[in-house]
């Protein structure tokens, strides 16, 4: 990959998580008003596209075998995913002491406790007309959508012929429609990967798909958009059906909006090389802010709603708005560096694992195989 492209990349990574990071404290009245308030769901399509894209490059130069894939993505995801799970009821229960306005309904921590918890350890929260949220932590619906589309591409990577179709049918009849909606968007970033005509489209073109993406993005936001696809999709699927997506809802202008950002990806690496002397210049903050982009995504919610009913102050000021985010980007920095120190140790204790089943495995399905004639 072009280094200014990968770099891009993690750039748009920040971006993307700031817009849901404003958007969840304006949802708990933490943020005074502003336009990027409102610009959340927008920022989780963006990094589908960005999820497919990327998973399509690694799968295509170091990670070749199922063994290698798989525990890469569990190391990645379970040493955060296991203590936000943890971490996230015992924050809202200290939280609520301090400032259930807050809280919105103030029963974040109620009802079916270990339930929640056993669910979104298998990423289950979303599937079929299940909307199972994990307390206060809205953002975890898009990981338990993101999971299942690193199942799907496995299966269509690493399997062929009939255990391949029997196994996305499978995989497709245990997550239901919901999830499988907003597939499409994921799979613009394998597209933009696979298809090679997209690297020879002309300098000029590319500077088109930039700018003309970068305006389009502007006004689709600008337009409300997103609201425009939840009227459209409530008026096709009816008010049961509508409710019943939830998070997909917004799935009619979501397809444009993946347009518009695999536009602007395909656009920018054709001229990326044009920014290498600014990208030379800030790819270590870059990168070290994008490397805290995945733990600031997963905590934020739990852990803002936490330091504001803590901190207590005047939610119309910026003074109080700049505590609770300093305090909650401190505390996702520390909990982030002590997962990425232990993230190989922990991919390379999988990889010894999987390796060791796909052995027992083989073994298995030799002592099971009829003897050979003689």
């Amino acid at each position: 990959m072009q280094k200014e492209f990968s770099i891009y990349l993690d750039a748009l990574r920040i971006f993307a998580a700031s817009l849901v990071v404003l958007l969840h404290t304006d949802l708990r009245y933490l943020t005074p008003g502003h336009p990027l308030n409102t610009i959340g769901h927008e920022a989780v399509v963006i990094f589908f596209v960005l999820s497919g894209f990327v998973i399509s490059y690694i799968t295509s130069t170091r990670e070749r075998t199922p063994i290698d894939y798989w525990s890469s993505r569990i190391a990645r995801f379970y040493p955060l995913v296991i203590p936000t799970i943890l971490l996230t009821p015992v924050l809202d229960m200290i939280g609520q002491q301090f400032g259930p306005q807050f809280y919105a309904d103030g029963k974040t921590t109620e009802g079916g406790a270990l339930l929640r918890m056993g669910i979104s350890m298998f990423f289950m929260n979303q599937s079929w007309n299940q909307a199972v949220m994990l307390f206060s932590n809205i953002p975890f619906w898009s990981l338990c959508y993101e999971m299942w589309y690193y199942v799907l591409f496995a299966i269509a990577f690493f399997c062929s012929g009939r255990r391949r179709v029997l196994l996305l049918l499978g995989a497709c009849l245990l997550i239901g429609p919901k999830i499988l909606l907003l597939f499409p968007v994921w799979m613009l970033g394998v597209w933009i990967h696979r298809d090679k005509r997209l690297e020879r489209l002309g300098e000029p073109v590319y500077w088109i798909l930039f700018i003309g993406s970068v305006l389009a993005f502007i006004w689709f936001c600008d337009a409300r958009m997103t609201q425009v696809g939840k009227g459209i999709s409530k008026e096709m699927l009816g008010p049961k059906y509508f409710e019943l997506i939830a998070h997909s809802r917004y799935f009619v202008t979501d397809y444009l909006l993946g347009l518009i950002v695999a536009a602007n990806f395909i656009g920018f690496r054709g001229i990326g090389h044009r920014f290498a002397l600014p990208f030379r210049v800030l790819e270590k903050p870059i990168r070290w802010a994008a490397s805290f982009t995945f733990p600031l995504y997963l905590l934020h919610q739990p852990l803002v709603q936490f330091y504001g009913a803590l901190i207590n102050g005047d939610p119309t000021g910026y003074l109080f708005f700049f505590e609770v985010l300093g305090a909650t980007v401190l505390t996702v920095v520390a909990i982030g560096t002590l997962a990425e120190r232990t993230r190989y140790r922990t991919r390379n204790w999988i990889r010894a694992r999987l390796e060791a089943l796909a052995a027992a495995w083989q073994g298995f399905r030799s002592r099971g195989a009829p003897a050979s004639p003689a």
